[in-house]
């Protein structure tokens, strides 16, 4: 038991060795920056590892050839994606432009099996509670939101210019992915003709029309169409 133990932790240290040498080697990136095939790479070569040290069948010898073999293949991938830029998009994602002009890409957010919940959440982790501040959204392919904001969201604020400052009001959600939130639009004060009527202006006849709506008491409504096509109606 006790040379068991001893021959255990001699594997552990070869094997983080190992595996430090290699992260060295191949270069490290930030974990909310790691790419979909990087990720795979770090569980393959983990478990490749855990496997090796508890296997009592497996030498120190075949711990390091397959951590060799390894390091070797993600080198080449290295190589090749440096080289090749199509393979670099197939291997590690492209980014997505999912919102364009300020409106919301539906074909984009199918593409990239986002929903308008899942991108909403992702411009409140930027600190942007409102679709109608952002004019480009750009899926990164770490699957963070990188966003510009329309001209009159960005700096010099209220403050720089020493002018009055103004309430602030949380958006409301009205529709969602063509269909109205009644219980939103109750406790915002309004009915389903308001809404009709102020579809209507915004040029709209139909709820299925669109996509996405919001309201906000200093700025109103603000709707995006379902069809991106239709976005200058």
């Amino acid at each position: 038991m006790k040379i068991r133990f001893v021959y255990t932790v001699i594997e552990l240290i070869i094997g983080f060795m190992a595996l430090f040498i290699i992260t060295k080697i191949i270069g490290r990136r930030q974990l909310s920056q790691i790419a979909p095939f990087d990720f795979i790479s770090a569980i393959v070569l983990g478990e490749l590892l855990g496997n090796a040290i508890y296997d009592k069948e497996v030498g120190i010898f075949y711990i390091l050839s397959t951590l060799l073999i390894w390091a070797v293949l993600m080198l080449i991938v290295e190589m090749l994606t440096q080289k090749y830029s199509k393979l670099r998009g197939f291997l590690e994602g492209n980014p997505s432009i999912v919102i364009r002009n300020g409106l919301i890409d539906r074909k984009e957010l199918k593409k990239n099996k986002i929903d308008i919940n899942e991108l909403l959440n992702l411009l409140r982790q930027k600190d942007v509670f409102s679709i109608r501040e952002v004019e480009y959204g750009i899926l990164e392919a770490n699957g963070k939101l990188s966003i510009l904001k329309k001209s009159k969201y960005t700096q010099p604020n209220v403050e720089d210019l020493n002018l009055q400052k103004k309430p602030v009001y949380l958006p409301v959600t009205l529709i969602n992915d063509g269909e109205v939130l009644w219980d939103n639009l109750k406790n915002s004060g309004f009915e389903e003709n308001w809404l009709q009527k102020q579809l209507q202006l915004q040029g709209f006849n139909n709820v299925k029309e669109v996509f996405y709506a919001e309201w906000k008491q200093d700025e109103g409504i603000h709707v995006v169409p379902l069809n991106i096509n239709n976005a200058n109606k």
